[in-house]
Formats: structure tokens, C-alpha cells, sequence
């Protein structure tokens, strides 16, 4: 209200403070309300705001977060495909198992637990019987559980490697806490037999061989069970429990024999230990296909357990070890002089005792004197004068080229981890010796493999195959994927390739390996003996003896190549005639070859 100044006659507004006496209490009151409904409605238009941002701008992401903080999964594995041979034999294969492990701090944190019933209603679980049940499906005791689910841990192994069927009923028991791992266990039931080109697997997958080769085929895809719990951990028994079925690997068939693989382990086995050498390999290939019917090595790993062969054995050494041939290179330098016309099976040439040329002196591995000999009887002798003689006759282009058409210095493509291409420098990098002494497989280096694929060439009527180790692979459908043979290449002519098989035929029936010997069948192949390389690189250490050979001989049809590096004893004395009969014999057998009916061929070796 408005008062009057007494002296001078004007009139003042007073403005009450809250604390005047004048203000009455029903006034503070209002005020307070007032205040509070201010602060009420700024929470409002605050709430309302993130409701219009969250349902108008952020419709979902809320919501998702939420589901994805109740939604968990467990992973379904895949199972590794298997590996068999050519006529299904299991090499390898998967077994799918898994770990049931728990949380005993989810697990104890409620008396009860909800859920489905087969009736579609929800019920109430006692822990105590959930217990039970897991106890049943797992074959253990119910304290067992109960002492393994007590406590605050986080974290507990309850079973290990269980079967597929019982996971599955474990995880339809839903119990809290309890879930279940994937734990593949791969298994080679064969063991050692073709070890070396079936591999073996770590925990990345394929480490050796053809699961590692193929490891992109044999893995397969994992599946998911995915659920979810509820801020107490327990399972939500109407959430949706949608599983996505693992894809399991694909099947891959080898063409590997494991009979015959079987036996080839053995017979070098027996060999190098008899010969007191280092390691062996024994390789069969099918002449008119190139398919690899066993590749043996010494020592072979057993992918069961490979940590218990050295890092070193592991492999394939028929297609990782580059070493010089010896005189199996002298069927390639026969080949080139036939085919380039510069001479035939029954040539006469004088071979004196030795033989010098460019200043670098040649000699034979035997004491002779000056010989009229055939260039069947040079080979089959295995003379190195001689064959420096004819092999003189082709240019370095041309005798590089021939050992180039033949796969020398290069991969055979082989499906197998770390393949050596070998070492055949060019011939413009060749000094005064090496120019001859590759003719009789000296100052060169190739795989057994590129040795035994040489021969097949020369077995083929002159066509070179890639050698073929995967035959098949069978999809999930159970489709069969038959593996496209790779085109041949042209290498000699036939007519060639039929004077060289004469020629090789010559080297059994009047040459140096009258020891080759399968009764009913024509045999023809070729000896070698190189020295070996030292490990450091430096010098040599040892030698390399080996055959070659192929049958029968009117229709090659299989090749079988033995190698033994550095065998002990008088190098000249051994041979590896026993190992190859024993093998070719069993080969003949298993792929009812029919007995010969034509007589052999016999070239005249000298006059």
C-alpha cells in the first residue's frame, strides 16, 4: 500500500523483502510451490525431450543397446572335413566335442530360475533340480555340480569333451551360468601312413601338407546359438533361441593308394635302415594320368603326434629336397640326341677310357679300354664318356631346353606345401664343366618328384603331365568335384619316346641293372648315382643312389622311383633293384595289370 510523507505531503512505494515482517505465511507458501512446479516442469520438458530425440531422431538405438547388453551367444563348431584316399579310406578326420563350463557367481545368485515348458507356459525351476538335471546329462553327481557352481568364481570347467547330442541337451536345460565351447578334435586313423602329405593342423588350422594346402576346403564355417538373459543373469525363457547350423568342410579325396603307400613306407624303411643312409622316398605315379599313387618317405610324422618327429622330416622331401639326379639324367640327354637327329638306339661310337673336352677330363665309373659301343650300350652301362660324346653334339640352348621341357628347374605344381623348383642355372652361366656334366645329371639339382615325372614323360609317348595328388573334393551336398587334369605338354615325339624306352628296356635285359626284375612283366628304367650335396653347401658329402623305372613295357603304365641318400658302404655295390621289384610288383597286383605277352627288347650294347 501506498503511505504519505508527513513533511513534505508526497506519497512512496515500499517494497516488502521476504523477510518483512509485513509478508504473511500463506504468501511464502505460494512462493515455494511456485518454485517447485518450475523445477517439476523443466524435468518434463527435459524428459519429453529425449523422448522426442530418442523416438524421432534415435528410434532403435536405445532399444538395441539394451537387447544387445541381454542378448549372448555360444558358437556351434564346424566339423573338419576329412581326407581320404582314392578309394575313401579315412586319412583324416574331425570330431566335433565340447566343453561344458559354468559361472558359479551367475549361477548360485537365485533359488529359482524361469522356464519354457513344452506346453508353452513358463515355470519356475528350483536351482537344486536344474542341479540335478545338468548332474544326469553330464553323468556326475549332483554334490559334484554343487561344489563346482558354489562360490563367487567366474569361471569353471564342468565337463570336458562331451558329444554334440549331449551339449544339445544342456543347453535346452537353460540353467544360469552354464554354457558350452566348441572343441574340435581332429584324428588320423592311419597314423604315419602318408603323414607326410596329409599334414596336420595347429590351432590356426591346416600347418602341414594337404590340410594346410587346403585348409580353405577342409575348415568349414562355424555356426551360433544365440539367447538372452535377463539383468540377473538368468536366461529368458520366451526370448527367441535362434541357432545358425555350423557348415561343415568339405570331403578331400587324394589319389594316394594307402595300401600300396603303406607298403612303399615300409620297403624304404627297411632299405635305408639295411644301407645305414640317411632318409629315402619311394614315389608311383601313373603313367597316362600323372595321378601320385604313394609318395613314402623315412621317418614319416604322425599327424596324431607331430611334435615327435623333427621339424625336418615333417615334409614331403620328394618335392622339397633338390639333389643331383646322377645318371637318371641320362634318359633326358638320350631323348634330346634322338629327337633332334643327331643319333639312334644302335649308333656305334669308339668310347675310349676316358674322354676330355674344353680342357675338363670325363671318366666311366668302371675300368674299360677303348669299346665299340651302341649309344644303348653307352646308357646302359652308364657310361659318362659316352654319353659327353653324343651329348657334345646338341648345343647348350638345346640341352638346357630339353631339360627345361622335361621340368627341370621349375615346380611340378604339386598340391604340397614348400616345393623345391630345383636349381639349373642358364646356360650362358654354365662354366667349362657343368655344360657337360648336366648330360649325366651333375651340376644340377631336382626334386625325386621331378625325376619320376621325367620318366612318365618318356612312359606317355612324350607328354609331360602335371602330377595330380587331389583326385576329388565332395561338397556338403555330397556333390563331387572331380579335379580337371591339367593339359600336357608335348616334350618328345612319340617315335622318340619309343627309341628311349628301348633303350631303358636294354638297361634290365643287357645293361647294368639285370638285378630289376618283376616275373611276367617287361621292365625297363634307369640306375643313378650322384654325389650328394654337403648341408653347409660347400663341397660333398656322401652320394645319392637311386632307379627309375616303368611297366610293363609294351604299355607303360606305372612309373616308381626309388631314391637313397647317402647310404653307407661301397657306393658302386649298392642298389636299389629289391626296393623297386618288391614296390612295382605290388603295383602290377593291385591294379590288375595283365602279365606281358610280347618278347623284350634286348639292343645290342657293343660290338
Amino acid at each position: 500500500m501506498a503511505h504519505q510523507n508527513v513533511e513534505d505531503g508526497t506519497s512512496a512505494v515500499r517494497t516488502p523483502t521476504p523477510l518483512d515482517p509485513c509478508q504473511s505465511d500463506a504468501g511464502r507458501g505460494t512462493s515455494r510451490l511456485r518454485i517447485g512446479l518450475g523445477i517439476m516442469l523443466a524435468f518434463l520438458l527435459v524428459l519429453a525431450c529425449r523422448v522426442v530425440i530418442v523416438q524421432g531422431f534415435d528410434p532403435t538405438g536405445l532399444a538395441n543397446a539394451a537387447n544387445d547388453l541381454r542378448t549372448q551367444s555360444s558358437v556351434l563348431g564346424a566339423s573338419r572335413g576329412k581326407i581320404v584316399d582314392a578309394s575313401g579310406v579315412v586319412l583324416a578326420e574331425s570330431i566335433i566335442r565340447y566343453d561344458i563350463v559354468g559361472s558359479p557367481r551367475e549361477n548360485n545368485g537365485a533359488e529359482t530360475f524361469p522356464r519354457l515348458g513344452s506346453d508353452g507356459t513358463i515355470g519356475d525351476v528350483a536351482r537344486d533340480d536344474g542341479l540335478s538335471e545338468l548332474a544326469q546329462a553330464l553323468g556326475r553327481s549332483v554334490e559334484d555340480m554343487k561344489t563346482a557352481l558354489t562360490g563367487d568364481g567366474q569361471f569353471v570347467y564342468l565337463a570336458r569333451s562331451v558329444s554334440p547330442a549331449v551339449e544339445s541337451i544342456i543347453a535346452e536345460l537353460r540353467i544360469p551360468g552354464v554354457t558350452s565351447r566348441p572343441v574340435p578334435h581332429r584324428t588320423y586313423p592311419l597314423g604315419s601312413v602318408g603323414g607326410s602329405i596329409v599334414g596336420y593342423v595347429n590351432e590356426e588350422g591346416g600347418a602341414a601338407g594337404i590340410e594346410q594346402t587346403l585348409d580353405h576346403k577342409l575348415m568349414g564355417v562355424d555356426g551360433e546359438r544365440i539367447f538372452q538373459i535377463g539383468a540377473d543373469g538368468i536366461i529368458i525363457p520366451t526370448a527367441a533361441n535362434r541357432i545358425t547350423p555350423p557348415t561343415d568342410g568339405e570331403t578331400v579325396k587324394l589319389s594316394i593308394d594307402s595300401y600300396l603307400q603303406f607298403y612303399s613306407q615300409n620297403a624304404i624303411e627297411k632299405q635305408v635302415q639295411d644301407q645305414s643312409a640317411e632318409y629315402g622316398n619311394v614315389i608311383v605315379v601313373e603313367a597316362k594320368t600323372g595321378k601320385i599313387r604313394a609318395m613314402a618317405e623315412t621317418g614319416t610324422v604322425d599327424p596324431n603326434a607331430p611334435g615327435a618327429t623333427r621339424p625336418e622330416d615333417r615334409g614331403a622331401r620328394s618335392v622339397t629336397a633338390a639333389i643331383e639326379p646322377g645318371s637318371t639324367e641320362k634318359a633326358i640327354t638320350a631323348a634330346a640326341a634322338i629327337e633332334e637327329g643327331k643319333i639312334d638306339p644302335l649308333s656305334q661310337l669308339l668310347v675310349p677310357p676316358t674322354y676330355t673336352v674344353n680342357g675338363q677330363k670325363f671318366q666311366d665309373s668302371f675300368v674299360h679300354g677303348e669299346q665299340q659301343r651302341t649309344f644303348a650300350g653307352i646308357i646302359g652301362d652308364s657310361m659318362n664318356t659316352g654319353t659327353v660324346m653324343v651329348g657334345e653334339k646338341l648345343t647348350r640352348e638345346q640341352r638346357y631346353e630339353y631339360l627345361r621341357k622335361f621340368g627341370i628347374g621349375q615346380k611340378t605344381g604339386i598340391a604340397l606345401p614348400g616345393e623345391s623348383a630345383g636349381l639349373l642355372a642358364q646356360p650362358d652361366e654354365w662354366d667349362s664343366r657343368q655344360e657337360f656334366s648336366v648330360l649325366f645329371g651333375q651340376g644340377l639339382s631336382q626334386t625325386p618328384l621331378q625325376t619320376a615325372m621325367a620318366f612318365q614323360a618318356i612312359a606317355n609317348g612324350g607328354v609331360r603331365l602335371q602330377p595330380q595328388l587331389i583326385e576329388s573334393v565332395v561338397d556338403n551336398d555330397g556333390v563331387e568335384h572331380v579335379t580337371e587334369a591339367a593339359a600336357g605338354t608335348a616334350v618328345i615325339s612319340p617315335e622318340t619316346a619309343k627309341q628311349v624306352r628301348d633303350i631303358l628296356e636294354s638297361v634290365v635285359t643287357a645293361g647294368g641293372a639285370k638285378d630289376v626284375s618283376v616275373p611276367g612283366y617287361r621292365i625297363g628304367g634307369k640306375t643313378g648315382t650322384a654325389e650328394a650335396v654337403a648341408d653347409d653347401g660347400t663341397g660333398f658329402d656322401g652320394y645319392t643312389a637311386s632307379f627309375v623305372g616303368m611297366a610293363p613295357m609294351e604299355d607303360p603304365r606305372y612309373i616308381v622311383m626309388v631314391n637313397v641318400q647317402r647310404p653307407k658302404g661301397n657306393i658302386y655295390g649298392v642298389t636299389q633293384a629289391g626296393v623297386f621289384n618288391d614296390v612295382m610288383a605290388q603295383v602290377l597286383t593291385k591294379y590288375q595289370v595283365p602279365a606281358t605277352m610280347t618278347s623284350s627288347v634286348s639292343l645290342a650294347q657293343k660290338y
